[in-house]
């Protein structure tokens, strides 16, 4: 009779839904709703000094992301596995159709990394990455993994996977996005249980193609002395222009590096390639213990943070200045619950397919933070790297609730239900 009792009341369970909604992860939901409201609340600041309404259009990102994140939670992601691959091809499409070639392209902000849909432009580097980390995970989950040697053809695979759609991004040119992909692919790999030995490998070649940058950066920096001390140009961005490298990194980048790691060469002045970063610092400085309080904050109210990355990739600074320490530390903690909860989750799926499908997601996000935070507080340089569900933008926010929603769907399928 008991077994009788126990029966019948998991079958009313699942008639009721109930099941379904104990199976669920609420504290993944409950971050992002808190992260998006503080979001839309600092665009919002960001943008009041000059009565800019991109807090209104996040509002409705923000709502057609928690459909696609109810979605996608709902559906077992072991079908991810076997769509694989049209995933994957769909994301190099949309990379593809932003090359200058193609008749769909946008070019802003001398880039092109937009696609005209019509209706609007969409990012198709968003796409490339989820498509990326799904057909990885999907290969290295359907792999044996052991020596090198045995997981040799796994391993070219992979890197094939991980370049094409790295060395597009690169090329459209946006240096911080394709920065995402190694560290990535190294977790996956990591977590895999590959052989030692490669890692040391990667990392000597690692440190090999830091040191060749690195050699550019300072035949850089010497030109621009040289074309400064002999008034060769009139300006940085006019000797920039005569500057000439085997590498495939442009003026602008190498601008960046220099602005973090040595300021005065590249803009002596401090009114160049240093502003964002000299503003972005000033604003985490200056916030104190508790911010300024909302709608305060000088750097933005008064243009020092120029308007048009204040509310995208600065929206951290303004945050800072405006909550203070306290504030940006429970930003960072809110951060740090969501990618250790997605850890968590990963550690807890049932299959090597949501093992590393919940891991590379956990990792894209510390990298966005990480790289984002710390372009702020002055630690890294300045990539333009967005920061997850607080930073204005379509394409990017539409991809985390995606990415956060596959997540949830390991979780709620973590184990057999009949």
């Amino acid at each position: 009779m008991h077994a009788i009792k126990q029966r019948l009341n998991q079958e009313h369970r699942t008639l009721s839904g109930s099941g379904r909604l104990s199976r669920a992860d609420w504290i993944n939901p409950l971050l992002i709703a808190l992260l998006c409201a503080t979001g839309i609340l600092f665009i919002y600041s960001a943008q009041a000094s000059h009565a800019g309404n991109d807090w209104q259009k996040q509002i409705i990102w923000t709502l057609i992301g928690f459909s696609i994140y109810t979605s996608v939670a709902f559906i077992n992601y072991k079908v991810f596995l076997s769509y694989a691959h049209i995933l994957y091809a769909f994301g190099i499409t949309g990379l593809l159709l932003a090359r200058p070639e193609s008749p769909f392209s946008v070019e802003m902000m001398g880039a092109r990394r937009w696609v005209d849909i019509g209706i609007t432009t969409v990012q198709p580097t968003e796409a490339a990455k989820i498509g990326t980390l799904i057909m990885a995970s999907s290969i290295l989950a359907r792999s044996k993994i052991g020596s090198i040697q045995e997981s040799l053809l796994v391993i070219i695979k992979v890197a094939l996977v991980f370049l094409l759609p790295m060395w597009l991004i690169f090329m459209q040119p946006d240096l911080g996005s394709s920065l995402v992909f190694p560290p990535m692919i190294f977790a996956l790999l990591y977590i895999s249980r590959l052989s030692g030995k490669f890692f040391l490998s990667a990392f000597a070649l690692f440190m090999l193609a830091v040191s060749v940058v690195g050699l550019d950066i300072y035949s850089y920096s010497q030109h621009l002395e040289r074309s400064r001390l002999t008034e060769q140009s009139s300006s940085v961005a006019a000797s920039a222009q005569e500057y000439r490298s085997l590498l495939p990194i442009h003026n602008y980048q190498r601008n960046r590096i220099l602005a973090f790691v040595a300021p005065q060469v590249v803009d002596p002045n401090g009114t160049g390639a240093s502003w964002n970063a000299m503003q972005a610092k000033i604003s985490a400085a200056t916030g104190g213990a508790t911010g300024k309080g909302l709608l305060q904050g000088t750097q933005a109210q008064l243009g020092y943070l120029p308007k048009a990355v204040a509310h995208n990739d600065f929206i951290f600074s303004v945050i800072a200045e405006e909550t203070g320490f306290l504030g940006s530390m429970f930003i960072v903690g809110l951060f740090a619950i969501l990618i250790t909860n997605g850890i968590r989750i990963a550690g807890i799926a049932k299959d090597r397919f949501g093992m590393h499908l919940a891991c590379g997601v956990s990792v894209l996000f510390l990298i966005h933070c990480f790289i984002n935070i710390g372009m702020t507080i002055g630690i890294t340089p300045i990539t333009g790297l967005p920061l997850p569900f607080l930073s204005y933008g379509g394409s990017f926010v539409l991809s985390c609730f995606f990415l956060q929603g596959l997540i949830q769907s390991i979780y709620r399928h973590r184990k057999d239900y009949t």
